[in-house]
């Protein structure tokens, strides 16, 4: 039989017999992996250290007896204990150890799953067929080839549906499916799916060759293997759901008034999608738009956001909606000038979906948001992503759309590893240039169909497309609409100079309206009062509950803490230290924040108690501009013919 050996040098695969002793295992893998002492091997079932023994403290027993079988991965560790003690343990150990003993060690420590995955690993996942009248010649209660469920990573199945990329949940059950396979026809006996490793483009050091460490020296053991491209077969997340179309609305809004685009992060759940065979969604909750700076054609976030206390203070937030951070989206649009509404279409088979630098910032991302999954599956604990990228841009038909994708894990290994960059011509990626002593490149291979037909490998430096390296992602809204933030008018957002102002008169001002429980239901409300941390903790969990669940009992609990007191009371000083011009406007203190589908100017004007100027619409980039302008404001294109 083969026992698969794992170690520092990598997978290797030994040959013996059930019955050999224990102590014939350890000397075929001192052989191997050049093992001066094979008193200092410690294997385990499991990759953690401390859950290693040794292996010559089996001696006298066969591998049979201890539970290793065809097919099993055991992990390989050097002893580090002192020499004295390695001197007086025997060589050759002849004596049988009384008691039965095991080398399972104890399990690893449970790794955090997302309920998703928890909840689709315990489902069949069959797809269940009806009686064919045509070839099903059995009774009712019978079954035959032709109406017997099929598996959820069934080819047919999936070319029929026009399901590019399998489910994750699918693919490990091709995987388990075909190791069982493999295991049964060698051994007669079915094992759980062997340990999914994610690829790693980057040189190993340290190596135990005999060279100098990396960058003096290298070898087949420590370099990266060579990198063949192909199209990714499954997908972490199957489809993303926007809860309400306010969310795209309100995020494009910043467009429509300024023509400069915008990023924002999807904050939401992930929740089983019953469309695809054990398929996951991503449900989109809220948009949270975080400091950067606009631009006519793109957005440079702050990079002083990343680890800092805003972001953690965000993903508290959305951690005390039960929501986390899956995603993220921009917009790419350019008005097409024809006055009708409609954009540009830059973005279509014939040019590029996601452009190269875009297909790096998404890898970046999908790296610092690992996807959690069963350490039977993986012996990390972690497994490619679950965070998305959506694009706001022109359709074929010239309106705005959203399109939804991810990046393969190859890619994220590649981005990791510093083997790509973004190509000048988006369509294609560039492979870097090996430099001696400083950067070790692979090989990086592509195949395509020539006009004969015939599949073709090609290198793929200096560039290769980057549809290789693209997983789509279907998106939609829900046929009833039940978001979780329930607002009819939204709170200021976050981060929009010149657009939105959020202080604590715009505060005061928003929660002047009747129904206070669904005002206070919004996402960036709530971020904005714990910023500004006036309430505890106790008290804006009880401010969450209010929002999520609108109950009368919560509401007259929160009016009557001591930190909700203090923040009307911070509320109405602002009223004294604004301006006496805007004092004298009852309209202003009692009107709600202006609308995102109004006109930014108009609602400004009708709550200052003065008629509305006209407006002329920028034909180029859209923007409102006074009448009384002949270029934008904006472009400084002309207003008029």
């Amino acid at each position: 039989m083969l026992v698969r050996i794992r170690s520092k040098e990598g997978t290797v695969r030994v040959e013996v017999n059930p019955t050999d002793d224990v102590v014939v295992l350890g000397q075929k893998i001192a052989a191997i992996l050049n093992i001066a002492d094979p008193v200092s091997i410690m294997i385990s079932d499991q990759p953690q250290v401390a859950g290693a023994r040794r292996i010559f403290d089996f001696g006298g027993k066969s591998l049979a007896s201890i539970g290793v079988q065809h097919g099993d991965l055991l992990f390989v560790t050097i002893d580090t204990s002192s020499s004295e003690e390695l001197e007086s343990t025997p060589t050759l150990p002849a004596v049988a150890i009384e008691d039965h003993t095991s080398i399972i060690s104890p399990p690893m420590a449970p790794v955090m799953v997302d309920a998703v995955d928890e909840y689709l690993e315990k489902q069949s996942g069959l797809i269940k067929r009806g009686r064919d009248p045509k070839f099903c010649k059995h009774t009712v209660n019978g079954m035959c080839d032709y109406c017997m469920p099929m598996e959820p990573y069934d080819s047919r199945y999936l070319e029929q549906n026009k399901i590019k990329h399998m489910s994750f949940h699918a693919y490990l059950r091709q995987l388990n499916a075909a190791q069982k396979g493999k295991d049964a026809q060698a051994a007669g006996s079915a094992k759980a799916v062997a340990p999914l490793e994610e690829p790693n483009y980057k040189v190993k050091v340290p190596c135990k060759g005999r060279h100098a460490p990396w960058p003096e020296g290298i070898c087949t053991n420590c370099q990266p293997s060579a990198v063949t491209l192909q199209s990714q077969p499954f997908r972490l997340v199957d489809y993303i759901e926007f809860s309400a179309a306010s969310l795209i609305d309100n995020f494009i809004h910043y467009w429509r008034s300024t023509g400069c685009q915008r990023f924002g992060y999807l904050y939401g759940r992930y929740e089983p999608y019953t469309e695809v065979p054990l398929g996951i969604k991503a449900v989109v909750e809220a948009i949270y738009e975080p400091p950067q700076q606009t631009a006519l054609d793109g957005v440079a976030l702050a990079p002083q956001y990343f680890g800092s206390e805003e972001e953690a203070r965000i993903d508290a937030v959305a951690l005390a909606c039960g929501l986390r951070r899956v995603g993220c989206i921009f917009t790419d649009l350019i008005d097409d000038g024809t006055l009708r509404g409609t954009v540009v279409t830059k973005r279509h088979v014939d040019s590029y979906f996601l452009s190269s630098l875009e297909c790096c910032f998404a890898a970046e991302m999908q790296r610092r948001h690992p996807n959690t999954t069963s350490t039977s599956y993986s012996t990390s604990g972690k497994f490619g992503s679950k965070f998305v990228t959506c694009v706001l841009s022109g359709n074929e038909e010239g309106h705005v759309d959203v399109a939804g994708y991810q990046v393969s894990n190859t890619c994220v290994a590649m981005v990791d590893a510093g083997i790509v960059e973004p190509s000048v011509k988006p369509s294609v990626m560039r492979v870097k240039e090996a430099v001696a002593g400083v950067r070790y490149v692979p090989e990086v291979f592509y195949k395509y169909k020539n006009k004969y037909g015939v599949n073709v490998q090609e290198s793929a430096k200096p560039t290769f497309p980057v549809d290789y390296l693209l997983v789509n992602v279907s998106h939609g809204f829900p046929q009833t609409a039940k978001p979780l933030f329930t607002a009819s008018t939204p709170f200021p957002i976050e981060n929009r100079i010149g657009l939105d102002t959020q202080d604590f008169d715009a505060l005061r001002r928003y929660l002047t309206v009747p129904d206070f429980a669904n005002a206070v239901s919004d996402f960036h409300l709530l971020c904005f009062v714990m910023g500004m941390g006036v309430l505890g903790k106790l008290e804006f969990e009880t401010l969450v509950r209010v929002a999520m669940s609108k109950d009368p009992t919560e509401v007259a609990k929160l009016v009557e803490l001591g930190g909700w007191k203090t923040l009307q009371m911070v509320m109405q000083e602002s009223v004294k230290a604004a301006p006496q011009s805007h004092l004298g406007h009852t309209s202003a203190v009692s009107s709600p924040p202006m609308s995102r589908t109004g006109s930014t100017a108009s609602s400004a004007a009708g709550s200052a108690g003065r008629a509305a100027p006209e407006l002329i619409s920028c034909r180029h980039c859209t923007l409102l501009n006074p009448g009384t302008n002949v270029n934008c404001e904006i472009c400084s294109l002309p207003l008029r013919d």
